[in-house]
């Protein structure tokens, strides 16, 4: 498979923006833009996603971790949103010693638990609701308003339901079976920008200044040495909703990698 990747910029380390579910490249646009006077910069489509072809056997975070890697410069910082932070602990996870650190733009954990009970329980939640009720209810929440906000929940409801589907449930199982041993085995530096928190109902609620959430409190207990930033009032999509905030995080965070120690 090949995957399209966006190219531009110069410069080490190496900065490569994975999307989340349903997303494309085009989401990071802006952040490639805004950091590639001073590095090298790499926007992926990931399988089944955008302008790279994907069929069901594809539609699981190893398996779009495995690609991601195959387009890692010898040195790079990975940037992930949503799902895309899957991905890119994931990747981590197989080529370490590419990964000059890790960035977590408005992560999560759907579930913890049994993996296997975890997929079913959800699997029977998507077929009360519907696929299309389903993923409307879950990417809805706490999105970015207007019309980039728009686009992004319509690529979400046009994604095939059958590639969809499998591709949630695997990250249902993936956050149940793998999550903490991705993190538990990061060696780089990890830098979480979070806008959100998902709730007991899998809906996301935007933070509040100084307010913590689950997730970010699994980051530090599972990271020490993680550097957390909370941006208030933005919505999933932080990455569009606070632009300049967002790059400037990212931009110096690759600057501390590009001269470890």
């Amino acid at each position: 498979m090949t995957l399209y990747v966006a190219r531009s910029g110069g410069g080490e380390p190496a900065i490569v923006f994975v999307h989340g579910m349903a997303c494309t490249h085009e989401d990071w646009k802006g952040r490639c833009e805004a950091l590639a006077p001073l590095h090298e910069v790499l926007a992926s489509d990931l399988p089944g996603h955008g302008r790279s072809p994907g069929a069901l056997a594809d539609a699981s975070v190893p398996a779009f971790a495995r690609e991601v890697t195959r387009i890692l410069p010898p040195r790079a910082v990975l940037v992930g949103h949503s799902m895309g932070c899957r991905v890119v602990l994931e990747a981590a996870r197989l080529r370490p010693e590419r990964v000059a650190g890790l960035v977590l733009v408005d992560g999560s954990r759907v579930t913890s638990g049994d993996a296997a009970r975890s997929v079913e329980s959800v699997r029977r939640q998507i077929a009360a609701a519907g696929y299309a009720r389903f993923i409307e209810s879950f990417f809805g929440a706490a999105s970015t308003p207007g019309p980039k906000g728009e686009a992004a929940r319509t690529r979400a409801a046009n994604l095939p339901a059958e590639f969809g589907e499998a591709l949630f449930l695997d990250v249902v199982r993936w956050d149940a079976a793998d999550l903490d041993g991705a993190l538990t085995a990061l060696r780089a530096p990890l830098l979480a920008i979070q806008s959100t928190s998902m709730n007991a109902e899998r809906k996301r609620v935007r933070l509040r200044p100084g307010e913590t959430s689950p997730w970010l409190e699994l980051l530090r207990e599972r990271v020490p040495g993680a550097r957390l930033e909370v941006i208030a009032g933005a919505g999933h999509f932080i990455h569009i909703d606070a632009p300049g905030q967002v790059s400037r995080l990212i931009g110096d965070f690759a600057a501390a990698a590009a001269s470890p120690g």
